[in-house]
């Protein structure tokens, strides 16, 4: 599938920004609580709200942290109500970005990613002006040094994964969103364990940018992640590593 490598790319340059935030944390509260809210408190009967405990676990949050956020989804504690939002726009070099956000007032959000947008040379997009251009799909991260690809390959399918491939060091696993969790489950079971889990807007096909619209690119995203009631930006740019190693 198109879009893999490059996904994995801005990752690596989104998990050092959101280090030096240090503002994971808040976001994946937000997430807990949300999931909590709309699934329920038991992560065994929500996959949603396991994936959020996961990556919270994955990134250190400490487990009374978690508990908390739980119970403020579940209303056992008083917390914010928040509510989903999914915006579509285009960036520098024609990239087009998902911008998912949690928020408790939508309108000073949706004021606040315009602004990102104008001042990044960026632009607000209509409702499915640019989803079309994403698959809604889970993604397992393997450390392909550590399993045989052939094996590894043949329990992912056998599991109900829809495809396989590798990249450098990583096996990279996709599964519908449905079936998120079974292949998750089924893969733990055989010993296979991803360093990451996770659904994402997958690029159907990607935008090559470079230069300086490779640059603004990078630091738009970036402001838009700067701002506390976005979540994720999920973008379809090809990027060379040199540009990612510049910015």
């Amino acid at each position: 599938m198109a879009g893999h490598s490059k996904w994995k790319q801005i990752k690596h340059y989104k998990a050092a920004t959101d280090a030096k935030r240090g503002a994971k944390f808040t976001k994946l509260i937000r997430e807990i609580t949300v999931a909590a809210k709309q699934g329920g408190g038991d992560p065994g009967g929500n996959p949603r709200l396991r994936t959020a405990i996961d990556t919270a676990k994955a990134a250190s949050m400490p487990k009374e942290n978690i508990e908390r956020a739980v119970k403020k989804g579940t209303g056992e504690l008083e917390g914010v109500d928040y509510v989903e939002v999914l915006y579509e726009a285009y960036g520098p070099g024609g990239v087009a970005l998902m911008i998912q956000a949690l928020t408790d007032n939508a309108t000073r959000t949706v004021a606040e990613v315009r602004f990102k947008l104008s001042r990044g040379n960026g632009n607000m997009g209509a409702s499915n002006s640019v989803s079309w251009m994403f698959e809604r799909k889970g993604q397992l991260y393997l450390d392909a040094t550590k399993y045989e690809e052939d094996p590894t390959l043949e329990a992912a399918l056998e599991a109900g994964a829809t495809d396989f491939a590798r990249e450098d060091e990583q096996y990279v696993v996709s599964t519908e969103v449905s079936t998120f969790h079974v292949v998750k489950s089924a893969l733990e079971a055989k010993g296979i364990v991803a360093v990451e889990a996770e659904i994402s807007w997958i690029p159907k096909q990607t935008v090559r940018v470079e230069g300086a619209d490779a640059q603004a690119l990078l630091k738009l995203i970036e402001s838009l992640e700067d701002l506390d009631d976005v979540q994720k930006v999920d973008a379809n740019f090809d990027m060379d590593m040199s540009e990612l190693a510049e910015a």
